[in-house]
């Protein structure tokens, strides 16, 4: 029986294929840094959205604390007026105490939300960029 030549690898037959037809030539390396580039910046995104809602988390559970402790030390000072217009300026500056807490607290938490999703939104913009660029380069590269 004779022996037949070495058999060509099926990676060798695709890249002859290619040169045959004259195919561009994949830069595999070039692609596989584009993905990676890719999924570390989106872990970069993901951590800073998490890093946002602990903090966010983290500050409501504060205000929340704040706002009972108030609250509590509002009832204990709390004494029974003599006439009813003392105790409806004690129940209006008590509304009004907490009205204005809410607000600051509002304005402050949506502060935190704006801060996050901002952080988060501009490394993202950022590989976008980057990507953007990296395909003009390849393209200009092959041409």
């Amino acid at each position: 029986m004779a022996k037949q030549p070495n058999a060509d690898s099926f990676i060798d037959m695709f890249t002859r294929f290619g040169r045959d037809l004259k195919m561009p030539n994949v830069d595999v390396d070039a692609i596989l840094d584009h993905h990676r580039k890719n999924l570390e910046a989106l872990e970069k995104s993901a951590k800073a959205s998490a890093a946002g809602a602990s903090s966010l988390f983290k500050r409501q559970r504060e205000m929340l604390e704040e706002s009972l402790h108030e609250i509590s030390e509002m009832a204990q000072n709390y004494k029974v007026p003599g006439n009813a217009q003392d105790m409806v300026a004690k129940q209006s500056e008590f509304a009004r105490k907490s009205f204005e807490t809410a607000v600051k607290n509002a304005s402050e938490v949506a502060d935190l939300v704006k801060k996050s999703g901002s952080e988060s939104v501009e490394i993202l913009r950022g590989r976008i960029k980057d990507a953007l660029q990296e395909i003009r380069e390849g393209y200009e590269k092959g041409k």
